[in-house]
């Protein structure tokens, strides 16, 4: 079965290096060293510390293999790759859209960037796939937790 591709900005690319680089030069030597620490404690049993450590390695080795994962699975996108129809919406596109009488600023990124707190949400989010290929002026419906709601796309940046 073919692995599917997921579009990351060249930003998103190196954001996913640094972490993977800081977890496995800085955070993987920090937690192995607070196993040890807690290991030389005694008894392993009713060791509070040594559990909380081991869970921290868990949780630090997971997450080295995810970004791992992550990275295998990418194809970087670069400025000139987003070469879409101008007033558009597409991969890399700002959009401000009319969201329940509010202007909202959403920027269009892949699924492993998004992070919807700082506008840069998934084209694969219900919104994400609403708006690609619209223009402005359009109306797309959206999918939200409390039902679908309309949104008008007010500007293409």
């Amino acid at each position: 079965m073919r692995e599917r591709k997921i579009p990351v900005t060249r930003d998103g690319f190196d954001r996913l290096q640094a972490e993977l680089n800081d977890l496995t030069e800085v955070r993987r030597p920090q937690v192995i060293a607070a196993v040890a620490e807690a290991r030389s404690h005694g008894d392993l049993r009713e060791n509070s510390a040594y559990d909380a450590a081991r869970h921290d390695q868990a949780m630090t080795e997971k997450r080295i293999a995810d970004i791992e994962n992550m990275l295998r699975s990418v194809t970087i996108i670069e400025e000139s790759d987003l070469a879409r129809e101008p007033g558009v919406v597409g991969l890399g596109s700002t959009v401000i859209v009319d969201f329940d009488g509010e202007d909202e600023r959403y920027t269009i990124v892949g699924a492993i960037e998004a992070r919807p707190a700082e506008g840069l949400i998934s084209n694969e989010s219900p919104i994400g796939r609403a708006l690609i290929g619209k223009r402005t002026g359009d109306s797309a419906v959206v999918a939200t937790p409390g039902g679908e709601t309309s949104v008008t796309i007010k500007a293409i940046e």
